[in-house]
């Protein structure tokens, strides 16, 4: 196998199950994806689809079954992840720094999300559309192989909607794996489309 081959980003969950508390929220769950994938994870709240990203994410352990993955990871679910006491530009740059992400990534994703006029202003000063965005760029800008993205579409108007959407598909197209979680079907072409019962199983 090549370097390059090697580097490819993969995600293999395999029969994973999650208790929380009493209750079973996941059970019986397996997925592959591999570089280049659009995942699109639906159900009703309540049916393991934030539990899942946060599995994958490393923040929570599963009861039974495996996750493995290759390639760095960006979450983006409801905790903002930004200093609200500093602007946009200045909060964004410390998660870029702190991922080793260039200037002009930093910039792109601004831009992606529509936010150079909002650069300059306090965090806390946004709107909930404009703090999702800010989110959103944050995990833009990461330069991340694999991005974790928890109801992205929720509070934006259509055309934060569309640039959205196109941030996904540029970055599968460019060899990078997107795992959403949403309660809308599909808004682009995805290479898996995943639904939830109530009981965290995959249907």
């Amino acid at each position: 196998m090549s370097s390059r081959q090697a580097s490819l980003p993969s995600l293999h969950i395999d029969n994973v199950a999650v208790m929380r508390g009493n209750r079973m929220v996941l059970r019986g769950l397996s997925v592959t994806a591999r570089a280049g994938d659009v995942i699109w994870i639906r159900g009703a709240n309540g049916c393991g689809k934030s539990t899942l990203l946060r599995l994958v994410a490393g923040l929570l352990t599963v009861t039974s079954g495996k996750i493995h993955s290759e390639g760095r990871m960006a979450l983006a679910d409801e905790n903002l992840a930004l200093d609200a006491n500093m602007t946009v530009e200045d909060a964004l740059r410390f998660w870029a720094d702190m991922d080793g992400a260039s200037t002009e990534a930093r910039e792109a994703a601004l831009a992606a999300m529509d936010l150079q006029e909002l650069a300059h202003i306090p965090v806390h000063f946004l709107s909930t559309g404009q703090r999702k965005r800010a989110s959103i760029a944050r995990v833009l800008a990461s330069g991340a192989d694999i991005w974790l993205m928890d109801e992205p579409y929720n509070g934006l108007d259509s055309a934060s909607c569309a640039r959205l959407d196109e941030a996904i598909i540029g970055r599968a197209a460019a060899g990078g794996i997107v795992l959403v979680a949403a309660h809308q079907p599909p808004s682009i072409n995805v290479a898996i489309s995943l639904s939830l019962d109530s009981q965290g199983v995959a249907i």
